[in-house]
């Protein structure tokens, strides 16, 4: 089946993928639940196929890209997972210290595209971290059912904290001028929402369609933030608005978008959810906002 964009989809086909993707719903659910959309031949099956990533096609930035110096690397998480590993990348003509950007995948573990999202952070001037929740469990496994399935088993408060952990090692990095902000997707999203509240020495927050934290949290966010929302993300927008009046009272300093017509993933762009307007708007809003924050 030839590569779709959002549009090409039933909306209530996408919020079930939604679902699905999120584990509300398990394989057997979706295509159970997506059979009455296939029709003139397609099976549910392909459906799935369709909406689901095409990492290599994707690809912006290869992972053999001789601009870039890349390693894996373990640090001590002495309150998580006893030690952790994550994605190091940094420009190879680089020269002194850059500012440090966290980037935190979606709820399946380091995969290619959240390293190609690091690769491009990497290109800008940044040195990047880009951490794997699932490396406690052998890292991301190469299948995203997989991955989805190994993340549900994780202990959250140890990989929090396992992420707290990558804060660190990334601000103390010889390489690192101390400057360090995060950005994160779905579930890093969530996260990077959650490590505003916790680090006040978190240098700025770009959650991308994140979970928000418990509005009593807000008072504790120093870093300023840069929040993305889709506009079709029922599920994500229906908090925003009690924690954005709580971080308008504690005096936060942050900006939000709403994107218009675009679905939760919207830059993902190995995926049919991928709204390209969209995602490159935000993407120039991030830069801009990364190199003015963590200068």
């Amino acid at each position: 089946m030839e590569r779709k964009t959002a549009a090409d989809f039933d909306e209530e086909l996408l919020i079930l993928f939604d679902a699905y993707v999120h584990g509300d719903i398990d394989r057997r659910g979706f295509l159970d639940r997506a059979s009455r959309f296939a029709v003139g031949g397609v099976t549910a099956a392909m459906l799935l196929d369709a909406l689901n990533p095409r990492f290599a096609e994707a690809q912006v930035i290869a992972r053999d890209d001789a601009r870039l110096v890349t390693e894996s690397v373990t640090y001590p998480s002495p309150q998580g997972y006893p030690t952790t590993r994550g994605y190091l990348v940094k420009a190879k003509a680089a020269t002194g210290k850059q500012p440090g950007v966290l980037v935190v995948h979606e709820n399946r573990g380091l995969n290619p595209h959240i390293e190609d999202v690091a690769r491009r952070f990497a290109l800008e001037g940044f040195v990047v971290l880009a951490p794997d929740a699932l490396a406690p469990l052998g890292g991301y496994p190469g299948d995203e059912d997989k991955a989805r399935a190994l993340f549900a088993t994780l202990e959250q408060p140890k990989t929090r904290e396992d992420m707290m952990a990558a804060f660190r090692f990334l601000k103390g990095h010889a390489d690192c001028t101390g400057k360090v902000g995060v950005v994160g997707f779905c579930y890093g999203g969530g996260i990077a929402h959650l490590l505003a509240t916790r680090l006040p020495d978190l240098a700025a927050a770009v959650p991308f369609y994140g979970n928000t934290p418990p509005p009593e949290n807000a008072a504790t966010v120093k870093a300023p933030l840069l929040v993305h929302l889709a506009e079709k993300d029922e599920r994500i927008n229906a908090a925003w608005p009690a924690y954005e009046a709580a971080l308008k009272a504690a005096g936060v300093t942050y900006t939000a978008h709403m994107y218009p017509g675009a679905q939760h993933g919207f830059h993902n762009d190995t995926t049919p959810r991928y709204d390209e307007a969209s995602a490159k708007l935000a993407w120039t809003r991030t830069l801009e906002f990364f190199k003015a924050k963590l200068a």
